[in-house]
């Protein structure tokens, strides 16, 4: 799913028939993820938003290694919910810092980019602590690695970011100088569509 036009933010229709036809093949071999959906609706969907941006953000998702799957519907605004489903943090976006702030604090050793700048650039949201525990209901993620999630503003003025992982079955909240990086921990996106 290569040759993307990144200054539209959009593919050809080779690459949505592409996309859509892996979404549909992920969405079928993991029902436990969204159970009570149907795919029809979510490819009309899909369907009609071929050439957009959200399209482009799902193949970034793809791209990076996030494997992107549908998790939930919202009815009050007639959205389906992507996440990042892969088995551990997405492989593409993993040795991040937290944010910019974080990025340009650091005096040497620099990582080249961080989570925040990198989600936007790709239209997406990190997942919050609590979305982070609800895709946990769904299966077993980063249990060998973590993932940045959002962070609330008093914590980040401090300094700090939180990261979360799964292990002994359980999920764990933890907090990092948010300059810190590790190959093994990068962040995980959510995105409306």
């Amino acid at each position: 799913m290569s040759n993307i036009n990144s200054n539209k933010k959009q593919l050809s229709a080779k690459q949505c028939q592409e996309l859509i036809a892996l979404l549909k093949a992920r969405f079928e071999k993991n029902k436990n993820l969204h159970q009570g959906l149907e795919w029809a609706t979510i490819q009309a969907k899909l369907d009609r938003l071929a050439g957009g941006e959200k399209l482009w953000s799902l193949n970034e998702m793809e791209r990076t290694g996030g494997e992107p799957d549908v998790v939930g519907y919202d009815k009050k605004t007639d959205e389906y919910i992507f996440y990042d489903c892969s088995a551990e943090s997405p492989k593409g976006r993993r040795s991040v810092c937290y944010d910019r702030e974080a990025l340009e604090s650091r005096k040497e050793h620099k990582p080249e980019n961080n989570a925040i700048d990198m989600a936007a650039a790709m239209g997406l949201e990190l997942l919050s602590e609590e979305q982070y525990r609800e895709l946990q209901k769904l299966g077993n993620f980063d249990t060998k690695t973590s993932s940045w999630v959002k962070t609330p503003s008093d914590i980040r003025k401090l300094g700090g970011a939180l990261f979360c992982d799964c292990r002994y079955d359980h999920v764990f909240l933890y907090h990092n100088g948010a300059e810190s990086y590790y190959g093994a921990r990068g962040f995980r996106g959510s995105l409306r569509v």
